[in-house]
């Protein structure tokens, strides 16, 4: 009865009864109780009327969480339905607003009142900021003057109409983006910008005569966001900037003040207002140090209350931004200069405190402005040095330039050498180190990857690499000075001497050679010397830890040095007999790494595993026979009596043997890839037989025992067979370069051992890798496949859609390798979807769009990459006027609905691309895409067509948007198609405007952007040597 009477809402709310229903929900009554009040609310929020109530509960309810929960209400459909509204209603909810506003106005004029219903008069004022970013300044031009009037009656009231510019200017200008739309944005912006005169004046109204330290401190921090985007003659041609200046040595306001400052100093006009700046930063440095002098800040850090410990914070803030906009304006003079190497040094000094969010920002600083010094001085020591090759004179412009550069160098030469120092004791462990210390102090092995460590290392590797760069003699006398320390026991401790270590090992490639060979010398020797002289299990296994991290870093020099190398190598086949967890694995992966690197000198001095990189045939030959040997002795051995009776080849213990041949030869396949070819040939045929056997007894056990016989170690021991003969094939195939061949010799006689096992197995047997095996073969030997391509689609297509059509879940190895399969034939052998019969080519397409509807982001985006392949073929294929007559809506439609919903927009790229390319190619398609006979004459070309039918599409999707903004958005996907970028954002505003995808993570949507972005940083990176570590390199390092 009582929900009934709730749900009426065709007269005022009971609130009396809606308040006991929100405290049921909040309560700790029963379960049952806290569920009816959940559904009773839920209802309410979702009916259209109920935000009719809102000020009726306002102003009667006397429970905080009624009134949070109607505001709640009102906020939604400001936020969600606001432009569907008719224009009465809106009008109704701005005079709601302008009750709600009264609201505001009577609790801040009380200073009791107002702090007592702070976080209701907060929710009112966010209600209020919803509106405006809708109505103003077009519908509600006096806003800015309203408030700044009413800000003059009263203390109160002024500091909560500083909350609300504060919460106007975020809104704006720091959370807009994916809220609202481009041009909406700009809107508010300049009309923001073009009345900050007003706001201006009240703020150093308060600031020059207010003694209240609430509204003074609401003051500051409205500024705060203000500062960023105001014209910037607001802040350096008025008192702004001096009356700030004034309020930071007062405790009260430090924090906030220079907060203010922070903002000032990361904006950058040119040269214009230099003066200014550095007039500002004088002014501060001076302050500073009466505040906080030089040498306290670790103590006043580590003993000091929260404020203080914020105000540190801030200060490395404020000087990472005035360091990364204006340090160049403070090396002009004396007093500049002397006044730059003070504000360095109390960074540095910032920099050494124990506090990693801290140490994150400096870093980030130091790694900017280390760049920048190289850059500069590497640029102009090359033009000079291809100048002398050419023989040419070197200007007096260029030694100019380079007397300039070096004696900038020399300025910074004392906080680069502290920098150095700062580097290597506070080094941050590489990925590669598996043995730390936890929290009871003991040597243990890392179970879990700290993706901060990670990604603070590879920073801090990086800035340690320009520093040597820029005074290599100075990075290693400091290396080297700290290493005789750990010898003499002066400095030792597992710390100190891990930094060090990781910091040695993260400047390989930065040397010269010569210098790099004479280092690595001198720092293995000690090492090795430090691991005879202490003593201590935990001792020992960190020193060998270190030892193994910085060889494993220098192939370049071991390489150089058989003798040493060899050394390292039995030092590492020692390590692998310790016990102490992580040395073994440690040890393991870092003999791996060097091998990889340096596999030709194992080569030639007869260490027989790596073949490959033997260059004479016969040799390679023999050394594969040799390595071979055994495996296909037992292999011969097992065929053999398989050949006097089969059923030997059911005994587990065969089958362990024959797995393990099989997977021996997959690793050596893998390294020797073409090279293997001798090898496949002996045991291919025989492999196929085994293959089909351990197949049909697969299914046969499935069969008689169930979907549980699956799971028996028996069947799991026969797939296991299975599966690693298919990836030995798989690899093979894959690494076959140069040997066109292979795919005529090695295909057809697996077509029936392999692909009709595969289509005649029971589900449960059905092996994934065996699409894959085939979308390799595809991928690899292109369209010499498409003879084969009938018969694998025959063969897996129809039983593979129906294992995993069935539902999200099952068989998920399928699922993904089915459509890369699909993808490698539409890619290279497309002729054979043309020839497909029109029922087989639904299946083709239906089976698309369901992958595109997948959660699972693989599988949507490999359906995705397939969709778009086949409308770029079948574009130029003859056929283009049949397919799109029957798919080109269908397709519309599902990606409309991906694109549109929040679950997939990862494959925002690909959603983009696949509608440009639909918009694109309706004008050229010669036959009408709709029903001739159902609309004889209403549209004369496709393009007025597919323009009607997607306003259509999207009205009905998105009943918020009105008519006016969903055409307006079609036509502006037909004027923006040829200019991806432009129809891209288009597209990124209307997901906007729709709602879905407000309030949300949208870095998916600029994924492409942030890719590309990527890549540029790479190349880079390649440019500098050291800067992609060694064992990064690839191609790029050739073992000589």
């Amino acid at each position: 009865m009582a929900a009934e009477k709730l749900r009426d809402l065709s007269r005022p709310i009971d609130v009396p009864l809606l308040d006991a229903t929100v405290a049921a929900f909040y309560g700790t009554g029963s379960s049952d109780e806290r569920h009816a009040a959940d559904q009773i609310l839920r209802e309410l929020q979702n009916n259209p009327d109920m935000w009719l109530q809102v000020v009726h509960i306002l102003q009667n309810s006397q429970n905080l969480n009624t009134k949070f929960f109607a505001l709640q209400v009102l906020e939604n459909v400001i936020k969600y339905k606001w432009n569907a509204l008719p224009v009465e209603q809106r009008d109704g909810i701005k005079n709601y607003i302008s009750d709600i506003s009264d609201v505001i106005v009577q609790l801040s004029g009380n200073d009791v009142s107002f702090r007592q219903e702070k976080l209701y008069v907060n929710k009112l004022n966010i209600i209020l900021v919803q509106v405006l970013k809708r109505e103003w300044p077009a519908r509600w031009t006096t806003f800015i003057p309203d408030l700044i009037a009413a800000a003059t009656s009263s203390p109160t009231i002024c500091e909560n109409c500083m909350a609300i510019l504060k919460l106007l200017s975020e809104e704006i200008f720091d959370f807009s983006r994916g809220e609202m739309t481009q041009q909406k944005i700009k809107d508010l912006k300049g009309s923001l910008n073009s009345e900050f005169r007003l706001i201006h004046e009240l703020c150093l109204n308060v600031l020059s005569q207010s003694q209240q330290p609430e509204l003074v401190c609401a003051t500051l921090a409205t500024l705060h966001a203000f500062l960023s985007w105001i014209p910037i003659g607001f802040i350096f041609e008025s008192l702004l900037l001096e009356t700030l200046l004034k309020f930071f040595p007062i405790t009260a306001y430090r924090n906030l003040t220079l907060q203010c400052l922070t903002e000032v100093a990361a904006l950058h006009f040119d040269d214009f207002y230099d003066t200014q700046y550095v007039q500002m930063y004088t002014i501060f440095m001076s302050q500073l140090q009466a505040v906080l002098p030089s040498g306290t800040i670790s103590d006043r850090y580590g003993n000091g209350s929260n404020e203080e410990q914020a105000f540190i914070q801030n200060l490395a803030l404020f000087l990472t931004s005035f360091f990364k906009n204006h340090i160049r304006i403070l090396e002009s003079t004396p007093e500049n200069r002397a006044a730059l190497i003070l504000g360095l040094d109390y960074l540095i000094e910032i920099s050494f405190v124990e506090d990693t969010e801290m140490f994150k920002v400096c870093l980030d600083y130091w790694n900017l402005f280390v760049l920048e010094l190289f850059e500069t001085y590497n640029q102009v020591e090359q033009l000079l040095g291809l100048q002398k090759c050419q023989a040419q004179r070197i200007s007096g412009t260029d030694v100019g330039t380079l007397t300039a550069v070096r004696q900038r160098r020399q300025l910074y030469s004392g906080p680069l050498s502290k920098l150095r120092t700062l580097m290597i004791c506070r080094m941050a462990k590489p990925e590669e180190v598996l043995i730390v210390e936890d929290e009871n102090g003991n040597i243990v092995r890392e179970t879990l990857k700290d993706n901060d460590i990670i990604v603070q290392y590879k920073i801090m590797r990086e800035t340690l690499i320009y520093l040597s760069h820029l005074d290599h003699v100075d990075t290693e006398q400091q290396m080297l000075k700290k290493l005789s320390k750990q010898l003499n026991g002066e400095d030792w401790s597992w710390n100190n001497l891990n930094t060090l270590c990781w910091a040695i090992g993260s400047i390989s490639g930065s040397m010269v050679e010569e210098q790099e060979n004479r280092f690595l010398v001198l720092v293995i020797r000690d090492l090795l010397n430090l691991c005879e002289i202490v003593k201590g299990k935990d001792n020992k296994a960190v020193i060998a830890s270190n030892i193994m991290y910085v060889v494993g870093q220098y192939p370049r020099f071991l390489r150089a040095h058989w003798k040493f190398l060899k050394t390292v190598v039995n030092k590492l086949f020692e390590f692998m007999h310790e016990m102490h967890p992580g040395v073994q694995d440690m040890a393991c992966d870092t003999f791996l790494k060097i091998v990889q690197k340096c596999k030709r000198k194992f080569v030639t001095l007869q260490v027989g595993q790596m073949i490959q990189a033997e260059s004479v045939n016969t040799k390679r030959e023999e050394y594969l026979q040799r390595l071979m040997s055994l495996p296909n002795q037992k292999w011969a051995e097992i065929i053999v009596e398989a050949g006097r009776n089969s059923d030997i080849l059911k005994n587990q213990d065969v089958i362990r043997s024959v797995l393990n041949i099989l997977q021996t030869n997959t690793s050596v396949a893998c390294s020797l890839g073409p090279y293997f070819f001798p090898q496949i040939s002996v045991i291919f045929l025989d492999m196929l037989t085994v293959y089909r056997m351990y197949s049909e007894l697969v299914s046969n056990t499935i069969c008689e025992g169930g979907p549980f016989a699956s799971k028996t170690s028996f069947v799991k021991l026969l797939r296991s067979v299975k599966r690693e003969t298919l990836k030995l094939i798989e690899t093979f195939l894959d690494k076959a370069e140069d040997l066109p061949h292979l795919g005529k010799q090695f295909v057809p006689p697996m077509m029936d051992p392999v692909l009709g096992d595969y289509a005649r197995n029971v589900p449960d047997a059905r092996e994934s890798e065996v699409l894959s095996l085939f979308a390799t073969i595809i991928n690899k030997y292109k369209g010499e496949m498409l003879e084969e391509v009938p018969h694998i689609f025959e063969a897996v297509f129809q039983c593979t859609l129906e294992m995993i059509t069935k539902n999200f879940e099952d068989y998920p190895e399928h699922r993904l390798k089915f459509f890369s399969l699909l993808c490698a034939i539409g890619t290279h052998c497309f002729q054979a979807f043309i020839h497909l019969s029109s029922q087989q080519l639904k299946l083709v397409m239906d089976s698309i769009s369901w992958a595109l509807r997948h959660t699972e982001r693989n599988i949507a985006e490999t359906g995705l990459s397939l969709l778009l392949e086949i409308l770029k073929n079948f574009e130029g294929s003859g056929f283009q006027n049949q397919f799109y007559k029957t798919y080109f809506l269908n397709i519309e439609q599902e990606i409309f609905a991906v694109l549109t919903d929040t679950f997939h927009k990862p494959g925002f790229k690909l959603h983009v691309s696949v509608l440009q390319h639909l918009f694109y190619v309706v004008d050229g398609l010669t036959e009408p895409l709709w029903d001739a006979t159902l609309f004889p004459s209403q549209y004369t070309n496709n393009a007025m067509f597919v323009r009607d039918y997607t306003i259509k599409l999207l009205s009905s999707s998105f009943p918020n948007m009105t008519p006016v903004e969903v055409a307006k958005f079609v036509d502006g996907l037909f004027s923006s198609k040829a200019d991806l970028p432009n129809f891209k954002n288009h597209i990124r505003d209307f997901l906007v405007q729709s709602k879905e995808f407000s309030a949300q993570d949208n870095k998916d949507l600029y994924a492409e952007e942030a890719a590309l972005q990527r890549e540029k940083e790479r190349q880079r990176m390649l440019s500098i040597p050291g800067l992609v570590a060694p064992n990064e390199l690839q191609d790029e390092m050739v073992d000589s």
